[in-house]
C-alpha cells in the first residue's frame, strides 16, 4: 500500500474541509469506525433503521458529502451506509490498495461482515463502481443487487482527451496554483459548474495524487461470473468513461445485466436534474 497524498500541508487542509463538509450535512447520521485487516474504515450511517440497507461507495478525489448529494433523497427509503475510501477519508490511513488483486473486494467483504449487512443494494460511483464489482467477484452473499453509476473499470475514454483535459492541467495546478486551471478541468468533469466546489474539490483533486495508472477493465469471464443483478447508469458526455461505449460493452459481457440508464448531455459528475433521474431509477428497481 502507498500514500495517496503528496503534500503534508494539503493533507491537513483536506482533513479540515472534509470535517466541515461532514458536520454540515442536512441529515441525522452517526459515524462508525470499523477494524479490518487493511486498517480502520469510517462508515457514515443515515436513513431509516427499518428500511433496506443501501451501501454506497464513492469515487476518487471526492468526499462522502459529495456522494450523499446523489442519494440524499433516498434517506427515507433506505438505511444508508456510506463507506469512506481508506485512502481518501479524513479519518482513515492514507493508503491505496492494489487494483490488480482481490484487496478491494476483501476489504469490502470484511466491512460488510462487520456491519452484519444482508441483502444490501450496493451502489458504486465512479471508482466506487470498480470497488463494487471487485466486491461482487469475491463474494456476493451480502448483496442483493449492484447499481453502478459512471463506474470505473468498464471502458476507458480517449487517452489523449484525458491527458489534455484532465491530467496535464492537474499537474499544472499543483505547480502554478492558477484558479483558471480548476475551471478548465471542471468544465469537462462537472455537468453543473456550480458543483465544482473550489474548497473540497479543488484542494482534494489538486493537492492529492491522482491515480495515473489505468484502472483494470473487467473481463468478459469476470462479468459472467456475477450472478446477482447488475444495473448501470452511464453519462453521455463522460470524458473518463464514455456512456454509449460503456453501455455497449456492458450489454455484450454481462449476462446478469438488468436495467440501464444513459444520462443525456451529462458529464462525469451529474447535476441536480440527473440526480433526480438516478433516484427515480433506484426507486423503480426496488419496488
Amino acid at each position: 500500500m502507498i500514500s495517496s497524498f503528496n503534500m503534508p500541508q494539503g493533507n491537513k487542509e483536506l482533513k479540515k474541509i472534509l470535517q466541515i463538509e461532514q458536520d454540515e450535512l442536512p441529515l441525522n447520521f452517526e459515524c462508525l469506525d470499523i477494524e479490518s485487516s487493511f486498517g480502520n474504515t469510517s462508515v457514515l450511517v443515515t436513513g431509516q433503521e427499518n428500511k433496506p440497507p443501501l451501501v454506497l461507495i464513492y469515487g476518487t478525489n471526492g468526499c462522502a458529502s459529495f456522494a450523499l448529494d446523489i442519494v440524499i433523497r433516498l434517506k427515507d427509503d433506505f438505511r444508508i451506509f456510506v463507506i469512506d475510501r481508506m485512502e481518501q477519508s479524513s479519518l482513515n490511513p492514507e493508503t491505496i490498495l492494489s487494483m490488480m488483486d482481490e484487496s478491494y473486494g476483501q476489504w469490502m467483504y470484511e466491512v460488510l461482515a462487520w456491519l452484519n449487512i444482508r441483502n444490501a443494494l450496493l451502489l458504486g460511483i465512479s471508482f466506487g463502481g470498480f470497488i463494487s464489482w471487485k466486491t461482487l467477484l469475491l463474494d456476493e452473499r451480502h448483496i442483493s443487487m449492484g447499481i453502478f453509476i459512471v463506474p470505473a473499470g468498464f471502458v476507458r475514454g480517449s487517452k489523449w482527451q484525458i491527458l489534455w483535459k484532465i491530467r496535464f492541467p492537474l499537474k499544472l495546478y499543483q505547480w502554478l496554483k492558477y484558479p483558471c486551471l480548476v475551471r478548465y478541468i471542471s468544465k469537462d468533469l462537472f455537468t453543473d459548474q456550480k458543483k465544482a466546489d473550489p474548497g473540497c474539490f479543488a484542494k482534494w483533486a489538486f493537492r492529492s495524487e491522482m491515480a495515473f495508472t489505468a484502472v483494470p477493465l473487467i473481463t468478459k469471464e469476470e462479468a459472467q461470473w456475477m450472478k446477482k443483478p447488475v444495473h448501470l447508469i452511464a453519462a453521455e458526455k463522460d470524458v473518463l468513461f464514455p456512456g454509449v461505449k460503456m453501455l455497449k460493452r456492458a450489454k455484450a459481457i454481462f449476462p446478469s445485466l438488468g436495467e440501464v440508464l444513459l444520462l443525456k448531455n451529462s458529464r462525469h459528475v451529474p447535476d441536480d436534474i440527473d440526480n433526480e433521474h438516478i433516484v427515480k431509477f433506484i426507486r423503480k428497481l426496488v419496488k
